[in-house]
C-alpha cells in the first residue's frame, strides 16, 4: 500500500468564471477549507484579484472563459481545458460557483471522472426573472441538464434560497440540498454607525447597474415620492459594465443624476455608504440568489426596501427588517418610501432588526462556512 495516498490532503477545486466574484463573495469558503486541512485551488479568469485569493492559502489557476459568451463551442473548449486542469490537480471535490461555473465545471468534472461535486447556484439571473415561455423553457432545460448528465450520486446542491431549489425540481429538504445565507457576512467588518438625522430620508442602491436590479424603478419611485412632498434623496453606487448587454448605459445614469438623485460611481467603502444613509433599496425584478448588498446593509443596521422576489424576501420580512413590495411597481415603491420618510422611529427599529437578523438568522460567514465545510467532510475521500 502507498502510504503517501493515505496522507494526501483532500484536493478541493473551486471553479468560478471571474476572480473578482470569488474575491468579493467567497474568500471565507477558501479560508475555512484551508483551516480544515484541505488543499485548495481556485480556477478562474485571472485579472486583478490573484493576490487576495492567494492570501487565503489557496492556489490560483488561470482559465479563460468569457462569462458573456453563449457559444456552445467556446464553452465546450473551456470545459475541455478545465478537465485537463482538474486531472493535473488530482481534484477530489469540485465546487462550481454560479450558473456558468456549474455548466462548465460540471461538464469538466464529468469528463475528468470526478463524481464529488458541489453546485452552488447564486441565483438564476435573467432566466429566473423571466416568467414568460422562454424563461420557463430555459429553467426546464437547465433542470434536465444539471440533474441529468451533469449530476452524480455524489453531487450536492448549494442554494441561497429555497425557490431556486424548487426551480430545478429539487426539494429544499432533500439530503442533497443545503440552503445557506448567501456567501455569509462577517458582522465585525460591517459595524453599525449612528444614523444621520432626518429629514431627508437618505436612500441608497449599491448594486451592479443592471436593468434586472430595478434601478429605474427606484428612480421613478423617488420622483413620485418627492412629487407627493416626501423628503427623499437617492444615491446610486456602482460602475457601468459595457461588456454586459443588460447593463444600464452611463448616459442614462448621468441623466438620472438630478432632482434628488445622484450617481456616485463605484465605491470601495460600503460601511461608509451605509453610515451616511438610512435605507438600503434593491427593487430587483428577480433572478437573485441572496443579494450581498442587502446582507451588508442589514449588517450595518439599515432598514431595507426591496421586492417580493426569491432571495430578497428570504432575508427581509415585510414590516420587520424593512418593507417588501411588488416588483416592477414604482407606485408601490414610492408608497414605501413615503411611509419610511414619515416615520424615523420605524426606520430605526427596522435597522436594528436587520442587524439582529444577520447575527441570529444563519447569515454570518461563520454559519455559512460551517455548513459548506460539512459538505466537504461528507464528500472527502475516506
Amino acid at each position: 500500500m502507498d502510504n503517501s495516498t493515505a496522507t494526501k490532503p483532500t484536493q478541493l477545486v473551486f471553479v468560478v468564471t471571474e476572480d473578482w466574484f470569488f474575491a468579493s463573495h467567497f474568500l471565507g469558503f477558501a479560508r475555512a477549507a484551508v483551516a480544515a486541512g484541505l488543499s485548495v485551488a481556485v480556477v478562474t479568469r485571472v485579472r486583478d484579484h490573484r493576490a487576495v485569493i492567494e492570501a487565503t492559502g489557496a492556489r490560483v489557476v488561470p482559465l479563460e472563459a468569457e462569462r458573456s459568451s453563449l457559444n456552445p463551442m467556446a464553452a465546450g473548449y473551456a470545459a475541455g481545458q478545465l478537465a485537463a486542469i482538474l486531472k493535473a490537480l488530482q481534484a477530489d471535490i469540485v465546487h462550481c460557483i454560479a450558473l456558468r461555473g456549474i455548466l462548465i465545471g460540471g461538464t469538466a468534472a464529468a469528463m475528468a471522472g470526478i463524481p464529488a461535486r458541489v453546485y452552488a447556484l447564486t441565483g438564476l439571473g435573467l432566466m429566473g426573472a423571466r416568467q414568460d415561455r422562454i424563461g420557463r423553457t430555459a429553467r426546464l432545460a437547465l433542470r434536465h441538464l444539471i440533474r441529468g448528465p451533469l449530476s452524480s450520486q455524489k453531487t450536492r446542491f448549494l442554494f441561497e434560497n429555497p425557490d431556486d431549489a424548487r426551480a430545478l425540481g429539487l426539494d429544499p429538504a432533500d439530503t442533497s440540498v443545503t440552503i445557506v445565507g448567501g456567501a455569509g457576512i462577517d458582522p465585525a467588518a460591517y459595524p453599525v454607525a449612528p444614523s444621520p438625522g432626518m429629514p431627508p430620508l437618505r436612500v441608497a442602491v449599491v448594486a451592479r447597474l443592471l436593468w434586472s436590479k430595478g434601478i429605474d424603478t427606484a428612480v421613478e419611485a423617488v420622483r413620485r415620492a418627492r412629487a407627493e412632498g416626501a423628503a427623499v434623496e437617492l444615491s446610486l453606487y456602482g460602475a457601468p459594465d459595457p461588456s454586459n448587454r443588460r447593463a444600464i448605459p452611463e448616459a442614462t445614469l448621468r441623466e438620472w443624476s438630478r432632482d434628488g438623485i445622484v450617481w456616485h460611481g463605484a465605491t470601495a467603502d460600503v460601511p461608509g455608504v451605509w453610515a451616511a444613509h438610512h435605507v438600503a433599496c434593491l427593487p430587483s425584478r428577480g433572478g437573485e440568489g441572496l443579494p450581498r448588498t442587502l446582507l451588508e446593509a442589514a449588517a450595518c443596521g439599515r432598514a431595507i426596501l426591496t421586492t417580493d422576489v426569491p432571495g430578497c424576501r428570504d432575508l427581509v420580512r415585510d414590516g420587520i427588517e424593512g418593507l417588501v413590495v411588488r416588483p416592477d411597481d414604482p407606485a408601490a415603491l414610492a408608497k414605501g418610501l413615503m411611509r419610511l420618510a414619515a416615520d424615523p422611529a420605524l426606520v430605526a427599529r427596522m435597522g436594528a432588526a436587520a442587524r439582529t437578523r444577520i447575527e441570529t438568522g444563519g447569515f454570518t460567514e461563520e454559519a455559512v462556512t460551517r455548513a459548506v465545510c460539512a459538505i466537504y467532510a461528507e464528500l472527502a475521500p475516506r
